[in-house]
Parts: structure tokens; C-alpha cells; sequence
């Protein structure tokens, strides 16, 4: 197995599979990455068994065969090397050589044969195709909100809920829900599927956002993003997610519109004053006026901040764990939020102005928290 490859190429796809390397495991094969070569390209594959993933890499070489390669090593050598042609061949039955301008390094190699095998998608899967930025930026949109979770395994990833008129991700930990909506993304069945977190967060951060479309297939326990030359193989989570629609307050009436950074920064610095174990934060709300207070009486701290803004409604007090508040604001991008409130023990809703609403369809719900 002889072949010649950019070493700035291969560095790059080794980075992006290298996702999927397990911390730790008790089978040392999948420690490495698979290396498949077969006519002008190598196929780079590693694994986890619960997620997968391959590249592709154009090479020079009519040579074909295939070898597991030390994946940690691969990595640190690619990362010391400055861009530059590199020739991978085999020496002997259990090592190859990786050879440049001015150097090369001997690593051992294992059969191929020892890495197991993927198993992708059914043939009964559907099939849905996003816009790479849509996917990113609902990924994005939502996985902080997903939960860690043993008891309730469907709460620690994002629900995909697919419909023939748009597609919406939610994520959940049951004090805070958000669900991102997707006009350009539908099928012509309903279907859904819960991606765990862990795949979520890598699927977000190799896909690129101006890279074109994602096509997904999933069936009941596995699904396949396929992107550019990029396969991602991942098990679902099994199990059903909650009815999330029914917790949407439909009916707040008292409004509260605000510019979002100044809400935000606002906040921030209040909650310095907030008591490190619990967060909180409360609100008091009177036509035109915000005030935000925040006190630890265990150290004697305490910061208040008013704020004009648009409020119509009856005069409220109500309780936020500031750290949540601050996460829902920080991963919205809209100028203007609103916040819609029942009353002092019900969720609040968070969502863009109306006139934002179409480029930024977000929708946060906040459970209050009693304050004295």
C-alpha cells in the first residue's frame, strides 16, 4: 500500500473524524483510524460504535489495501509537519512509513480486518435533506438546553420533529424548552427521531455552514448525515419524547419588548451579585419600567439595575435563575425579545420581536423560580 497525499489535506480530515475516537475503550482497534485505499482516494474511517465517522481524500497512488493506523500519533505528526507532499507506504506486514521533504517516521499498522464493521441505516429509513446553515444554526440553537439525564435518556439530546409544512428541533432539561423551526426543511411524511447531544455537538461543528445540504436518513435506532465527502454514522436515542407543544404558553398577557443585548448585559451584571449556588435573579415589572435585583445575604452582596422599556400589563414580581436567562439571550440573535408572562408561577415565554419573528423563528420557555 503505497500512495502521496497533502499533508494540510490529511490533517484536516484526521481532525474531523477524529471525533469519534473513543477516551477510553476496552478495544484497543478503535484506537486507530481505518485507511482504505482504492482508486485515487482514501477513505478514513474511526468509531466509537455508537458514532462514526468518514472522509474521503484525494491521493496520488494506483496502489489499493487497507490499515489500521495509530490514530493519536497520526494526529501529533500531521500537526508538527508544515504543509507539504507526503508519501504512506508499507514496509512490512506490521509497519509503514510516512516520508517528507526532509524526514520520515516509522508507525505500526493492524489488518484491517480487526476494525468492525459499520452498520448505517435500513433500507425501510427515510430520508430528508437540510440546508447545511439551517442544520448548524438549529443545532446551535438548542443544544444547551438539552439535559444530562440517566432516568429520562430522551431528554439528553434534540428532538427532530419533521412535518410536510417545516421541521423543528427542541431540546429540554425541564427548566428551560427551545425550539427552533425550519421553513426550507420538510417531508412528505411526519417523522422524528431524538439525536443525542454528544453527536450533535460534533455533526454541528464539521458540517460547514455555507457547504451546501446535509442528507439525512434515519430508521428507529440509527441515522446517517452525509455532507460533501463526509459520512456521519450515529445510534438514536431510544424512547419517547414529551409532548412539548402542550407546555407552549398560548395565552400571556402581560408583555414585556426590550432590546436583547441591553437585557442581556443588564443581567449579567446583576447576577454578579447572585448567590453562586442558586442563580437567582428576580424582576420587577410595572408599565415603561424593568428592575432586576440580585442578593446573596450569605456574603452581604446585592445590585439592582432599572430599565426603560416597553411593558403592558399588570405589575409583577417574578424569580429567573440568572444562568439560564443568560443562555437563552446569548444564543438568540434578534435586536428586540419579548418576553410573555402569565403570572409569577407559570413559565415565561422568549421569543424574537415580531418583526424579527420570520428571519428567527426561536421560541424559549423559562420556568420561574419562587423569590422572597
Amino acid at each position: 500500500m503505497e500512495f502521496n497525499v497533502s499533508s494540510a489535506e490529511l490533517l484536516k480530515a484526521l481532525t474531523d473524524v477524529s471525533k469519534a475516537i473513543p477516551a477510553k475503550t476496552t478495544l484497543t482497534i478503535l484506537e486507530n483510524f481505518l485507511f482504505v485505499l482504492k482508486d485515487g482516494k482514501l477513505e478514513i474511517t474511526a468509531s466509537d460504535q455508537e458514532l462514526t465517522l468518514r472522509t474521503v481524500v484525494a491521493v496520488e497512488g494506483g496502489d489499493t489495501g487497507s490499515m489500521a493506523v495509530p490514530a493519536r500519533q497520526m494526529i501529533d505528526l500531521f500537526k508538527a509537519l508544515p504543509d507539504q507532499p507526503v508519501n504512506i507506504r508499507t514496509t512490512s506486514e506490521s509497519s509503514f512509513e510516512c516520508v517528507w521533504s526532509n524526514g520520515n517516521s516509522a508507525l505500526p499498522f493492524f489488518p484491517a480486518e480487526d476494525f468492525p464493521e459499520i452498520k448505517g441505516a435500513s433500507d425501510e429509513a427515510i430520508s430528508v435533506t437540510f440546508p447545511a446553515g439551517s442544520l448548524v444554526d438549529g443545532i446551535g440553537s438548542t443544544i444547551y438546553a438539552t439535559a444530562d439525564d440517566e432516568m429520562r435518556p430522551a431528554m439528553n439530546g434534540i428532538f427532530f420533529d419533521i412535518a410536510p409544512e417545516s421541521t423543528t428541533l427542541v431540546a429540554s432539561d425541564s427548566h428551560k424548552l427551545i425550539c427552533y423551526t425550519s421553513g426550507d426543511v420538510k417531508a412528505e411524511q411526519v417523522a422524528s427521531f431524538i439525536l443525542h447531544k454528544k453527536p450533535a455537538g460534533v455533526l454541528k461543528s464539521i458540517v460547514d455552514k455555507d457547504g451546501g445540504e446535509v442528507t439525512v436518513k434515519f430508521d428507529t435506532t440509527t441515522a446517517e448525515f452525509v455532507f460533501g465527502d463526509t459520512l456521519m454514522v450515529c445510534r438514536l436515542v431510544a424512547g419517547k419524547y414529551p409532548r412539548y407543544r402542550d407546555v407552549i404558553p398560548q395565552n400571556n398577557a402581560n408583555v414585556l419588548r426590550i432590546d436583547r443585548s441591553q437585557l442581556l448585559n443588564t443581567v449579567r451584571r446583576v447576577a454578579v451579585c447572585a448567590n453562586k449556588a442558586s442563580n437567582h435573579i428576580k424582576f420587577d415589572l410595572k408599565p415603561g419600567q424593568l428592575e432586576i435585583t440580585a442578593q446573596d445575604l450569605g456574603f452581604a452582596t446585592e445590585a439592582y439595575e432599572k430599565l426603560e422599556c416597553d411593558y403592558s400589563g399588570a405589575e409583577l414580581t417574578i424569580g429567573f435563575k440568572s444562568s439560564f436567562l443568560i443562555e437563552i439571550l446569548g444564543n438568540m440573535s434578534c435586536e428586540t425579545v419579548v418576553m410573555k408572562f402569565a403570572d409569577a408561577r407559570r413559565a415565561a415565554l422568549i421569543v424574537p420581536s415580531e418583526e424579527e419573528a420570520e428571519k428567527e423563528k426561536i421560541c424559549g420557555i423559562l420556568m420561574p423560580i419562587m423569590v422572597s
